[in-house]
């Protein structure tokens, strides 16, 4: 099977044949505040739209051309910033978003989902408007626990929405290597996204990955921010961030405390192999991710210049060694 992986930082989606730079940016967090009908954050706390287009103007200055989004980000207002960020430059780049979810964009709330093919389409029509483009490069199901029966229609519906020309490819994004078999079996279907990072491995998914020629698509790389470095035990985060009140497929943290200390205290074990080469502890992570596997895909989130550039300095340095991917596991017990 022909190998993913390019000498020059770039990757493959799998059997699409649409490169990629080898890191992605996930853009949910430049959505800003939103939230469940009942007052749940969802969003990353506030933001200042003007950082967002000038970080994300800097990434593609700095070679990455794949940009991952969803309607449902800050309610169409993370489609609309990136779209704005891009402009002229968006045929340089891959776009990627989701859909699946019912959103209110007047209220930035969360309604719920829906997974009928009527609202596939009516929701394709929605994003291919925000983000100002007559085609999404891959469109991706946001709802990770769909029926697989009910989701078998819908990547039918994918296959014509490639047919019509709207999309080049699509997706599930899924933690269930089952649920993203269905998707798999589909011509056009690209990736599986899926969360994976040094503290929470999938192995499951990368084996399918593997076997059925996709790319993995890495959302949560930085195991939302605890790979960075810049998060301590005890300090809480700002009312409107979802890890304030973390729901409970949001390992790592704690209600209006911040970072799990159990959590940081395998980051602090992992430092030493992360941060060796010059690296940032947070490159070192999408360090490990690249060396892991060929199809690796991470999309880190991002808020700010700062954080973009060091996100994209990690290309340059490469995959961890295979010697250090062993040091992983022993140093984690696995």
């Amino acid at each position: 099977m022909e190998n993913t992986e390019h000498t020059n930082g770039t990757r493959t989606l799998g059997r699409s044949g649409i490169e990629v730079s080898a890191l992605g940016f996930g853009c949910w967090a430049i959505g800003g505040e939103w939230a469940t009908s009942d007052g749940q954050p969802l969003g990353w706390g506030k933001v200042d739209d003007e950082e967002s287009v000038r970080a994300v103007r800097r990434a593609l200055d700095l070679g990455v051309t794949f940009f991952d989004t969803a309607d449902a980000y800050g309610t169409g207002h993370s489609e609309r910033v990136l779209a704005r960020a891009l402009g002229k430059r968006r045929s340089d780049v891959v776009v990627a978003t989701k859909w699946g979810n019912v959103i209110d964009e007047e209220r930035r709330v969360a309604l719920g989902s829906d997974d009928s093919s009527a609202y596939a389409r009516r929701a394709l029509t929605a994003s291919l408007r925000r983000l100002d483009t007559d085609y999404i490069d891959l469109y991706q199901l946001h709802i990770s626990d769909a029926d697989p029966d009910r989701a078998a229609q819908l990547r039918d519906t994918c296959e014509e929405f490639v047919r019509e020309g709207l999309i080049r490819a699509y997706a599930w994004s899924t933690d269930d290597p089952e649920r993203a078999a269905v998707f798999a079996a589909g011509e056009h279907c690209a990736a599986v996204q899926h969360r994976l990072n040094i503290l929470q491995d999938a192995p499951e998914l990368l084996a399918l990955c593997e076997e059925s020629d996709l790319a993995s698509i890495n959302r949560s790389p930085l195991a939302m921010g605890l790979l960075t470095g810049k998060h301590a035990a005890g300090r809480a985060l700002e009312a409107g961030d979802i890890r304030n009140a973390p729901p409970a497929w949001l390992p790592g943290f704690t209600e209006s405390s911040g970072a799990d200390p159990e959590w940081l205290g395998r980051v602090d074990a992992l430092r030493d192999i992360l941060t060796s080469n010059g690296r940032t502890l947070a490159q070192g992570a999408l360090a490990w991710l690249w060396a892991r596997s060929p199809r690796t895909v991470p999309i880190p989130g991002f808020r700010s210049v700062a954080q973009a550039e060091e996100n994209a300095g990690a290309i340059a340095e490469g995959p961890l060694t295979a010697e250090q991917l062993t040091e992983v596991d022993r140093v984690l017990g696995r």
